[in-house]
């Protein structure tokens, strides 16, 4: 059986950035705090609600050596390293690696895209040059690019390729991943809404947005799998969702009085509907 890097609810953190847009350290600390207090089992850091494409190299140094000294040890750091270049994609992962990271979460090829065979390519590359674990990342409505169950099969032969982050939204689709790699792949939910689907079929846990603001309830979800509790939080979920990820969950966070700050553009704040629509179910 593949390593096991964290059972249960992991957030995918956003990146607080202070009124001149730069990284604000002081917000990170008490970020990381609030989720460890509340029973997060791993924080997943310069992902996707990261904003990971408009962080420079040097800051990411910055913040992956913040929230890993932060975190001393106490849960996983798991930081993203995805890049539509296979080579600067190593670039990052030896960066986070020598900075102490517990584990990648690498998205696949975006943009570029590749086909199934690109796909095995790329990852067993950066698989090579780095000795931590690697989560694959599945997210074909962003990349335009999706990978099959039989090239998870492929992947999976791979030793320090361990676990995917599942987005596809395809349940079928990763019942066949789970048969055809059994315990050489685990499984992280990567919507909210198909945790518990996702965890009927073998999965371990969440890769999860609504966390960084429900870290207990989204924790709780994954212990109870109870159907009722994900109904109960599923509209908010959703609303998280109602512009593009993570411009509602910042929106989301300032109301419960952390302030992140804005996005960085091309992202941009919210209509006042969502707006609307967030604080009805967040206060």
């Amino acid at each position: 059986m593949k390593k096991v890097i964290f059972r249960g609810s992991g957030t995918a953190l956003v990146t607080p950035f202070d009124e001149d847009g730069k990284i604000n350290l002081e917000m990170c600390s008490k970020l990381v705090e609030f989720q460890i207090e509340n029973g997060t089992k791993a924080l997943i850091i310069c992902g996707t609600t990261g904003e990971s494409p408009t962080l420079y190299l040097e800051e990411r140094e910055k913040f992956i050596d913040h929230v890993i000294k932060r975190v001393n040890k106490r849960i996983p750091v798991i930081v993203g390293t995805g890049s539509p270049s296979t080579q600067h994609a190593v670039l990052l992962s030896k960066q986070a690696q020598s900075l102490g990271a517990d584990a990648l979460l690498i998205v696949t090829p975006f943009y570029n895209k590749t086909s199934q065979k690109g796909i095995v390519d790329h990852y067993s590359y950066i698989a090579k040059n780095v000795d931590i674990p690697i989560i694959l990342y599945n997210v074909p409505s962003r990349t335009g690019l999706n990978i099959l169950p039989e090239t998870y099969k492929e992947l999976s032969k791979i030793e320090n390729i361990v676990a995917t982050k599942e987005a596809n939204g395809d349940i079928s689709s990763i019942i066949k991943t789970k048969m055809l790699c059994g315990n050489d792949l685990n499984i992280y939910s990567g919507n909210d809404d198909q945790t518990i689907p996702i965890m009927s079929v073998g999965g371990i846990g969440v890769i999860s947005v609504f966390s960084n603001i429900k870290p207990y309830e989204s924790e709780q979800i994954i212990e109870t799998q109870s159907s009722d509790l994900l109904m109960k939080h599923l509209p908010l979920m959703n609303a998280l969702f109602c512009e593009v990820n993570p411009m509602p969950i910042k929106y989301a966070m300032k109301l419960m009085g952390f302030d992140c700050g804005k996005c960085r553009l091309p992202l941009t704040e919210l209509s006042e509907t969502s707006k609307s629509k967030i604080r009805s179910l967040v206060l």
